[in-house]
């Protein structure tokens, strides 16, 4: 072979080889697409529905919203309590469409004690795996005081007991304007109760509405006792509902740090959807939360990558 001919040769083996692993980078970046489009979410926490945004003119059984939120790719509801008779309706529509109940929201009146209704609700939850979902109420003290706790832990306490018979767990939820309204103040009594069984719920709105300083210290204090998280849309500097409590899509307020957080404390609890007073269709509404919950994953996926 004359030299011509084997400079020739030469240059279409080193051409093939480049076309080669060019060809080869092209498919391992295909392939890493595809790995990466169909990689679990970046959080395996069940997202499920509060029914303060699932019923409508449309949606008013238990049966109804059920499908609805199935349908839209949640993991279940965390509804009201309105009696015994309405959740077995809840629990038969959700063993019907394989969806789970996971927080029942129940009021305690620390001036009246642990009632009856209360002890009812608690001992249908007996085998279900669903938390009592608690906001602690009086008339005689203010929100975030610390004068009334003995009352408030004695009640607590003997809930907590009586729902420990039953193997259920209860979840204190900060809410506005009541005696745990915020974080801190439900962490104080979960440690003065002493009880495994009793632990708090992060709520998104909630704590952008009586604190928003400090997340990544209000976590800290809840990690240990941490049952739910809520979220929801919101925008940074809100003060009423309309502001804090929007479709996950929408809102200035970031609600990617807050996940980041939850998945650095190892958080394996379920996160609610907060719905509450937002107007319109509820399909719409909570499709568009979906949406906003898929982008969320994507970027919390990305970041860690």
């Amino acid at each position: 072979m004359n030299s011509a001919k084997r400079i020739r040769t030469g240059v279409c083996v080193r051409s093939f080889r480049m076309l080669q692993r060019c060809g080869l980078g092209l498919l391992l970046a295909a392939a890493c697409r595809l790995g990466a489009a169909g990689a679990p979410p970046a959080l395996t926490n069940p997202f499920f529905a509060m029914d303060t945004g699932t019923r409508d003119a449309t949606h008013r059984t238990p049966a109804e919203q059920v499908a609805l939120v199935k349908e839209l790719g949640f993991a279940g509801v965390g509804p009201i309590y309105h009696g015994a008779d309405d959740l077995q309706q809840w629990y038969a529509a959700l063993d019907q469409q394989g969806l789970k109940l996971f927080a029942l929201y129940l009021n305690l009146n620390m001036d009246e004690g642990v009632t009856p209704q209360l002890k009812e609700a608690v001992t249908a939850l007996k085998g279900h795996d669903t938390f009592v979902w608690l906001y602690v109420t009086t008339k005689k003290f203010k929100p975030s005081a610390t004068d009334g706790d003995e009352s408030a832990v004695k009640a607590l306490r003997e809930l907590a007991d009586f729902a420990a018979a039953s193997g259920v767990k209860v979840a204190l939820y900060p809410h506005t304007n009541q005696y745990a309204q915020r974080v801190e103040d439900c962490v104080r009594l979960i440690e003065k109760v002493g009880r495994k069984n009793l632990g708090v719920t992060f709520n998104l709105c909630h704590w952008l509405k009586v604190d928003g300083k400090d997340l990544a210290a209000t976590l800290k204090s809840a990690a240990p006792h941490l049952f739910v998280v809520t979220v929801s849309g919101a925008d940074a500097g809100g003060t009423d509902w309309k502001k804090l409590i929007q479709p996950l899509d929408t809102g200035t307020f970031d609600v990617l740090p807050l996940l980041q957080q939850l998945q650095a404390l190892k958080f394996a609890g379920p996160i609610g959807l907060q719905h509450f007073g937002i107007r319109g269709s509820v399909a719409e509404n909570l499709k568009h939360s979906m949406d906003g919950w898929k982008k969320l994953q994507a970027r919390l996926a990305a970041e860690k990558n």
